[in-house]
């Protein structure tokens, strides 16, 4: 009798729109008193279990990017903060975040790339950048976003989405540390 009940409580799930949502195990478990709890759902899902896998997606479905430019803007990010923070606040945020160093190895080498003179603002900034050091790691984030096909305007739109992602209890130091880092770069 036991079996029978088992049989028609799967093939239930495995048909209703519960079961849609998530895996007819997943609802099996719910229904005995065996799934997660309300409070381990909220954990899994926090950045500090997605790590940067998380972020990268997040920045894909809202920005309309691939997952490399996601990767690879993040990374030049994360680069600028890492040299504007303390090792230790860095090593903090990267805890808060796994993936972080592997997000900065993904970003654009740009050491190769032609730094000849462009037009406007951008020209202004290269040649700014030769005498401030600051400048400089600016405009090397500029550059790595150019580099990934990404326009410079976009940095804003990644930053801001970043914070968002990190807008969570748990997050929340982390945030700091990433908007600490970004200070100059946002202006």
């Amino acid at each position: 009798m036991k079996k029978l009940i088992v049989l028609l409580t799967i093939s239930t799930l495995s048909s209703s729109a519960i079961a849609q949502e998530t895996s007819w195990f997943e609802s099996l478990k719910n229904l005995v008193g065996l799934g997660d709890t309300p409070e381990q759902s909220l954990v899994s899902k926090t950045p500090a279990k997605q790590g940067t896998d998380g972020l990268v997606d997040m920045l894909t479905s809202s920005l309309n990017v691939n997952a490399d430019q996601a990767a690879g803007g993040m990374g030049a990010i994360f680069n600028y903060v890492k040299d504007n923070v303390s090792t230790e606040q860095f090593s903090q945020l990267a805890n808060s975040i796994p993936g972080v160093e592997g997000l900065v190895s993904q970003m654009p080498d740009i050491s190769k790339l032609n730094s000849g003179a462009s037009d406007g603002l951008g020209g202004l900034l290269e040649q700014a950048s030769q005498y401030s050091d600051s400048l400089k790691s600016i405009n090397n984030v500029k550059k790595q976003f150019e580099a990934l096909g990404l326009k410079p305007e976009m940095i804003s739109n990644f930053i801001a989405t970043a914070q968002s992602y990190l807008d969570t209890e748990q997050g929340q130091q982390a945030k700091k540390i990433l908007t600490d880092g970004l200070g100059k770069l946002l202006g």
